[in-house]
């Protein structure tokens, strides 16, 4: 009779527990990079729809700089969105959630400083009105961003963070 050590060294593994299978949009996309672009895509698209419409229904009631507060307030709205779809529908990672948050977090703060730094040079050195800057400049930010999430905030131990299962065993990357 085998003994539990011998049986549970015959059975296939099973996919770690922080890597759960592919939500369904990596399952239709096929390729984590292609989705996290599309969730990228779509959260920028989000963020920019939120920013124009607050500098759009509260201007410039806050001064010269004013666009830089409603910047600072559509990040705030949109990280929390970024981070809900990514972790879901992308990285589909278990545990860890506040480390998680505290790490995308950190990542989108450099993504906000260098929104920021972009924006201003944009706005201020360059002449540009707010609402036509924002967009190329947070097409840089996203792809900054997209290097810090795949290497720092989902990263696990022992994954490679752009591996997973699907549900016959095949890697979707």
């Amino acid at each position: 009779m085998p003994t539990a050590r011998q049986e549970q060294a015959t059975r296939p593994a099973e996919p770690a527990a922080s890597s759960p299978p592919p939500g369904r949009l990596l399952r239709l996309l096929k390729d984590q990079r292609i989705a996290f672009l599309a969730v990228g895509a779509f959260n920028t698209a989000w963020q920019i729809a939120l920013f124009a419409a607050l500098e759009y229904l509260f201007g410039t009631g806050l001064g010269r700089f004013g666009y830089l507060v409603w910047l600072v307030v559509s990040y705030a709205i949109s990280i929390c969105t970024a981070f809900l779809l990514h972790r879901y529908l992308v990285f589909r990672v278990r545990g860890q959630a506040w480390l998680d948050f505290v790490r995308f977090v950190g990542v989108n703060l450099v993504g906000l400083g260098l929104n920021f730094a972009l924006l201003t040079l944009a706005v201020e050195g360059a002449g540009m009105r707010p609402r036509l800057a924002q967009p190329p400049v947070a097409l840089a930010v996203a792809i900054a961003s997209y290097l810090g999430h795949k290497h720092f905030s989902f990263r696990r131990q022992g994954a490679q963070p752009s591996d997973h299962r699907d549900r016959q065993g095949g890697v979707v990357r």
